[in-house]
């Protein structure tokens, strides 16, 4: 019986981290792997990662995260926002890799077939803290600048050629709930996405104020709309099981070594799900 695993926040360029990504690997040859993003900050070495794990593993399925979709001076691929996700798109088509823009695959090991969704929806800045939850997006950013908290994804992560943020998100979404919609109604679903579609897993974080970057609201009842027997995700660096309506949330995330190295279990580069 194939197995399927998650990994993400992979971020293969700090260093460490690339000796730990190298032993993800297969327990037979058809186990699949999912990718729920932030591999690296620069497209070459996402798509070299992308390709080691593709040689491995029957499929690989990946959805962008932040990181991913950052553009720094330390790139040579300079393009930014929905043509940077374009270009990494068409760089995993040529590896075999599959993208939230190719037909769902379907997981047909189980009691019943599950299609696997992977999705890049972004966040709109709607997960507020009581303090902001009534004020305008600056004061709510300005919040969260006065307790220290300001996610890079403002100075690198750009929305272009939309003006913001929160309407490139309100268009992922659009685009994904219509591709959901299709999802035949006798198929569970694996939900993959970098960002937590429903907000409890952001409940430990260290600075609540960091939530704003990490979701929306728009998705709080996509595990149950969509019949999801689990949905994987990274982003919070928070690696663990947790239930929402009696689906399973799992934060897959590797994380930095300064993370990692603190945990009692060490590093887990790949999880198994199914």
């Amino acid at each position: 019986m194939p197995s399927l695993f998650a990994t993400s926040d992979l971020h293969v360029t700090h260093e460490g981290n690339a000796p730990i990504v190298e032993t993800i690997r297969p327990e037979s040859p058809d186990d699949w792997l999912l990718v729920a993003g932030d591999v690296a900050e620069r497209a070459q070495a996402i798509v070299d990662t992308l390709a080691m794990l593709g040689e491995r593993f029957a499929k690989v399925v990946w959805v962008p995260g932040n990181h991913d979709l950052w553009t720094t001076s330390r790139d040579e691929v300079q393009l930014r926002g929905e043509a940077r996700y374009r270009h990494l798109v068409e760089r995993c088509r040529e590896i075999g890799v599959l993208t939230p823009e190719d037909e769902f695959p379907v997981w047909e090991h189980g009691d019943r077939p599950l299609t696997i969704a992977p999705m890049f929806l972004l966040y709109d800045y709607s997960w507020r803290t009581p303090q902001a939850e009534y004020v305008s997006l600056e004061e709510a950013l300005g919040q969260a600048r006065e307790a220290g908290v300001v996610c890079t994804d403002e100075y690198f992560l750009h929305p272009d050629p939309y003006p913001s943020r929160q309407e490139w998100c309100a268009r992922r979404l659009k685009v994904t709930g219509e591709r959901l919609d299709a999802i035949p109604e006798d198929h569970g679903t694996i939900l993959l996405s970098h960002w937590p579609l429903h907000r409890h897993p952001t409940a430990p974080l260290y600075w609540p104020e960091f939530a704003l970057w990490c979701g929306t609201t728009q998705t709080a009842d996509w595990h149950v709309r969509y019949r999801a027997e689990a949905a994987v995700f990274g982003h919070l660096h928070i690696p663990r099981t947790t239930q929402a309506d009696g689906v399973r949330f799992e934060e897959v995330s590797l994380g930095y070594p300064r993370e990692w190295g603190k945990r009692a279990r060490g590093p887990v580069p790949a999880r198994k799900i199914l």
